[in-house]
């Protein structure tokens, strides 16, 4: 029990070390800075009159990290988005699964439950120190009718 605690509070403070590399990217660098700092963005989208670099670490990772960048490709923005800040500005009822994913990011997963006739998108994020869960729940129409959340609790193999 003592190693998984002593390897799990390893594990956070090397995903915060890595959170605070992603931070380095500053308004006012160009997107060959960002590149050369970050590499090859997941995904890369139209956003505004620029572009949008998503650097995603789901399905695995807790972490997705959003560069702004206007026509002329300097940064405008980098910001970490899976957080409850960033949770809160979703508007039931009118955000939809590309307004999800331009946002977040691709889930972790996309699933489906007995108890919702939609999709179930789900992130891995970190509360503090917390391994947690964020759930968007979509309608047939794909439009976010409900948000949840709750703790990610790790799998323990012969935990002696």
């Amino acid at each position: 029990m003592r190693a998984v605690r002593t390897f799990s509070s390893l594990l956070v403070v090397v995903l915060g070390l890595a959170a605070c590399g992603l931070t380095a990217v500053q308004p006012g660098m160009s997107q060959q800075e960002v590149l050369a700092h970050y590499g090859k963005p997941s995904r890369q989208l139209p956003y505004g009159a620029g572009t949008r670099l998503q650097y995603s670490a789901q399905p695995a990772g807790q972490t997705a990290v959003m560069v702004d960048l206007d026509a002329a490709g300097t940064v405008l923005a980098a910001r970490q988005v899976l957080n409850l800040a960033e949770f809160s500005k979703i508007a039931l009822g009118k955000w939809t699964r590309e307004d999800m994913e331009r946002e977040f990011g691709r889930p972790a997963t996309v699933d489906r439950v007995a108890a919702w006739s939609g999709d179930v998108m789900t992130y891995r994020w970190l509360d503090r120190d917390e391994s947690m869960f964020f759930w968007a729940y979509l309608d047939g129409g794909n439009v976010v009718q409900r948000t949840g959340q709750g703790m990610e609790f790790p799998m323990r193999f012969n935990d002696n």
